[in-house]
């Protein structure tokens, strides 16, 4: 029956791909997965990232190990094991787009949930409890590109800005992203539907 339950795990864990990061409450439908995991971690399949958390590693073939977690995955991760909703700050937004060539040592992420900090390797990831705005978004990429433009300004934005948050965005999302952010402010979306339409630009 465990073993049922540990390949149920495995199948969802690599349905989800290198990267994904995820906790116990993801996988609830299929009931206690705590040993499963256990296992998986002893065995070098996953990694546990910070008590409760762990992600599916990224393997750098040109390093030959594993790289380190994808923040942002880590915070959904959190953010889904206790409830919140959680925005990324336009610096933030920046950084997990690659926007911005700093390497960053904090991220930030509002949050409706309380203030939090966590210690990522080297990287500190940090939540701050404030009344959220434009949270109403179903995909979180639509809300890091808002917050990454806004940031840029509407007067810097360049077809290269253009060609870098579309070469991050999964082309499978970008219809989505599209509908999901129609009724954000004017420039914003002109922007968005330049990232989104390929016949616009390139």
């Amino acid at each position: 029956m465990s073993q049922s339950v540990e390949s149920k795990v495995v199948a969802r864990i690599y349905g989800h791909g290198r990267g994904w990061a995820f906790s116990p409450i993801d996988f609830q439908d299929l009931g206690r997965v705590d040993m499963a995991l256990m296992r998986l971690t002893e065995n070098g399949r996953i990694r546990r990232v910070i008590r409760g958390i762990y992600d599916y590693p990224r393997f750098s073939d040109l390093l030959q190990q594993n790289l380190s977690p994808d923040i942002h995955q880590v915070a959904m991760a959190i953010a889904r094991k206790f409830g919140w909703r959680i925005q990324p700050d336009g610096t933030s937004a920046m950084n997990l787009i690659g926007l911005t060539t700093q390497v960053p040592s904090q991220f930030m992420f509002t949050s409706d949930g309380p203030d939090r900090k966590y210690k990522i390797d080297k990287t500190s990831l940090e939540f701050r409890h404030t009344a959220l705005k434009e949270i109403g978004f179903r995909i979180p990429e639509s809300g890091i590109i808002v917050h990454a433009l806004k940031v840029v300004g509407q007067d810097r934005i360049s077809p290269e800005t253009i060609d870098k948050i579309r070469s991050w965005l999964p082309e499978d999302k970008r219809s989505k992203v599209l509908k999901d952010t129609d009724r954000v402010t004017g420039w914003v979306f002109a922007a968005i539907q330049k990232i989104c339409k390929e016949s616009q630009h390139g």
